[in-house]
């Protein structure tokens, strides 16, 4: 075994750990693909946890801002010599992804070093679509997507699952002075007072988390009409984790959209029986196995001039 081997290795063993602790649901879902695949997933999940770590985990918003930006020249000079950043141009170029993928979601986390007060639904969609659907797209290529009809339908899951996180954690992110509910919706709340809400703040935000969760149901249905362009065991591995994602919406509603109470979760014996029932039904879903159709162009009408946006949209 050459240097290089023990080295690859190596830093697959160490970015399924980081997959393990920092991303369950795709952790347990990735189990389904083959050995190629999984690595490759495992790798573009540290890449975009490293990113996202940088934004999140660094008490200089300025020096998280410039060492963004560093990974942003890295990436369209085509070196690096931070080892992630390496083998995330290696995986871009094996892959075919387009390089502005990526770069759209490093901007995506750059636009969190300061001050989130989302406007409208224009600008939370956009912002989706940057810190999520990118990865959608760059999934799409790892797992050996052709058909560029998928990419759209990509997008939405990724859109989905971002706009599930948004109503999981508004009490962690507005303690970080981020509020991605629109201020068209929550009258232009101020982070503080979803930390520690009163009856009314309860009240409305309560029924902007009702109204968004719809919202992504439109994205999730979408995202699931194109499953159908992966390979087969892709294809299940990546309707167990929507639907495991999916499921944090249905145990938001369950509890009346109690977002102060903390966190909700999915526990690994509910991730198996859901795992289960996704599989099973999934058997009996025409859609599962056929394309039913054609991408709905309204879903993009906020994203024009973004890659891989819908073609009506550019």
């Amino acid at each position: 075994m050459t240097p290089v081997d023990q080295y690859s290795i190596d830093y697959i063993n160490e970015s399924n750990k980081i997959l393990s602790r920092k991303g369950k649901t795709f952790f347990w879902a990735k189990f389904l693909l083959k050995q190629e695949h999984a690595e490759d997933a495992t790798r573009l999940y540290r890449f975009c946890r490293y990113i996202d770590d940088i934004g999140d985990e660094s008490d200089d918003k300025a020096r998280a801002h410039a060492a963004l930006s560093k990974v942003i020249s890295e990436i369209i000079q085509g070196k690096s010599n931070d080892p992630v950043i390496a083998d995330a141009i290696k995986l871009f170029t094996k892959k075919n992804i387009d390089i502005k993928i990526a770069i759209e979601l490093i901007n995506g986390v750059i636009s969190d070093l300061k001050s989130v007060r989302l406007e409208s639904e224009d600008q939370l969609l956009i912002y989706c679509y940057q810190v999520a659907g990118t990865v959608g797209l760059m999934m799409s290529k790892i797992l050996d997507v052709r058909d560029e009809r998928a990419y759209a339908h990509a997008i939405d899951l990724g859109i989905a699952m971002q706009l599930t996180n948004i109503c999981r954690d508004v009490t962690e992110d507005a303690m970080m002075d981020r509020r991605y509910i629109p201020g068209n919706m929550c009258k232009n709340l101020e982070p503080d007072l979803l930390i520690h809400p009163d009856k009314d703040t309860k009240n409305l935000v309560s029924k902007n988390l009702a109204d968004l969760l719809n919202r992504a149901g439109t994205y999730y249905q979408s995202g699931h009409d194109g499953l159908c362009f992966l390979p087969l065991r892709a294809r299940m591995g990546m309707a167990i984790a929507a639907f495991l994602y999916r499921h944090i919406g249905v145990k938001l509603k369950n509890i009346h959209y109690e977002f102060w109470n903390g966190r909700v979760f999915v526990s690994k014996s509910l991730k198996l029986g859901l795992t289960i029932q996704i599989l099973l039904s999934s058997f009996f879903d025409a859609g599962f196995y056929w394309y039913k159709g054609r991408h709905q162009a309204q879903l993009h009408q906020s994203l024009k001039n973004l890659p891989h946006a819908h073609e009506s949209t550019l």
